[in-house]
């Protein structure tokens, strides 16, 4: 049975949340492999809005096993918080898994958080203030806290003891913070830890377990590849790796396990916080996307920065992660305008660039190479096959299938479940997940 990894190709926010929760319909195992409770997805089923920070999206379809790999770092109130939530709104019929391996944040790390933030002063980077950055720190520099000792009294009062006063060194030395009590965590955290002990287990055993008995398994990631610690526009990137490469490491099975690798894009390029962003938009159209986009942060509520597609950096997501497929979605969003554009190059200092640069200045420099392409001016709701879609809207997509060199599979003209077209059969039988093109 095939396996699907899902990640995001742009700068995050492109719709991973739908798409996964679409293809979990026929999914045995939903994995989410990295990041924390920095990112959000939004899940739209029937007339309720879903806005899940840790939980896999899968959750949403009843009998799904979904589990957070080792490569995620845990909030501990955010996932019981998160978990009660569903539990009052009737979505009770999924089973949770904790890799015992993912790392834990604590209130020293979103404290920490804040107060880097804050000092960085107009060179911010815009984090979120939830402890993200600072717990993957600690689990580089192995003074962190995995979940298998979390869930331990005895370990997690030890590592306390331990961490704590180190932690209280760093942040009065260096910002004047008065530090915490390491048993004041533990009183506030143990209750935490006990609700979360059953779910805390070897997960890269399960999935490699459900893989070997040819379960359907797909792999969500958060964030987007233009966010990657390693392929991102660095240092306004995340700290962890959204690329399919971060699947391996972040959920403990082997790269050939990984069939299939479905890159979603949106029909335009929105970002959150600050960074580079060759095709950026202001005025009255990058407003325009904005409100019939909806486009403001899942997990901050900020209004997200917008502008017209991007190829050069939806090819770079490609090369990286070495996509088979695209999802295209808010195509909705782009409809009434006369006419629509795609970035297909950079030019920067004389030079026409295809491929996208490292250097933060470089970008700085860089001005789009413009096609364009015909609007359509009707309402897409409604449309129920891809040949009902308006000509120039197929052509569009048509276009950006020949920019970026990879098949659009699935087309999103909307946020509901239903406003989903698919172009090549998916799932048609258990077992298959995306049809080859002939």
């Amino acid at each position: 049975m095939p396996s699907v990894a899902i990640v995001g190709s742009q700068w995050g926010d492109e719709g991973k949340g739908k798409i996964t929760d679409f293809l979990a319909e026929e999914a045995d195992v939903v994995v989410r492999y990295q990041g924390g409770n920095n990112a959000g997805h939004t899940v739209v089923v029937g007339d309720q809005v879903f806005k899940l920070h840790l939980i896999p999206s899968g959750a949403i379809h009843p009998g799904k096993r979904c589990v957070l790999g080792n490569g995620v770092v845990v909030d501990p109130k955010v996932l019981v918080d998160e978990l009660r939530q569903l539990w009052e709104r009737g979505v009770t019929q999924f089973s949770l898994y904790v890799s015992e391996r993912a790392h834990v944040i604590l209130p020293y790390h979103r404290v920490q958080d804040e107060l880097e933030e804050a000092s960085r002063g107009d060179g911010k980077l815009a984090t979120t203030g939830r402890g993200i950055g600072p717990a993957y720190v600690d689990k580089v520099a192995r003074s962190g806290i995995r979940m298998i000792d979390f869930v331990d009294p005895q370990r997690f009062r030890q590592l306390l003891s331990a961490v704590v006063p180190q932690k209280n060194r760093l942040l009065g030395a260096l910002y004047g913070h008065p530090g915490f009590d390491a048993d004041e965590i533990f009183e506030e955290y143990a209750p935490l830890a006990e609700e979360l002990r059953p779910l805390v287990t070897d997960t890269s055993v399960l999935v490699a377990e459900a893989l070997a008995e040819g379960r359907n398994v797909l792999f969500e990631g958060a964030q987007g590849t233009l966010l990657d610690v390693d392929h991102g526009t660095y240092p306004f990137v995340t700290s962890s790796s959204p690329t399919a490469g971060g699947i391996a490491s972040g959920v403990g099975i082997s790269p050939r396990a990984i069939d299939r690798i479905l890159g979603v894009a949106k029909a335009y390029t929105t970002r959150v916080g600050t960074g580079p962003f060759p095709t950026e938009l202001t005025g009255a159209t990058a407003e325009r996307i904005r409100e019939r986009g909806k486009e403001y942060g899942t997990t901050t509520g900020r209004p997200r920065r917008c502008g017209w597609f991007d190829a050069v950096v939806v090819r770079h997501a490609a090369r990286v992660n070495g996509l088979t497929d695209l999802a295209l979605t808010g195509i909705d969003t782009l409809g009434g305008f006369d006419e629509v554009k795609v970035c297909v190059a950079y030019r920067c200092g004389g030079r026409r660039l295809e491929h996208f640069p490292s250097s933060l200045q470089a970008l700085d420099e860089c001005e789009p190479v413009y096609e364009t392409f015909e609007g359509w001016p009707e309402d897409l709701t409604g449309v129920e096959r891809w040949e009902d879609l308006p000509a120039a809207a197929r052509a569009y997509v048509e276009g950006i299938e020949r920019l970026v060199g990879v098949p659009v599979s699935i087309v999103s003209i909307g946020r509901a479940r239903s406003a989903t077209l698919v172009r090549e059969p998916l799932f048609p039988g258990k077992g298959a997940v995306l049809a080859p093109r002939a």
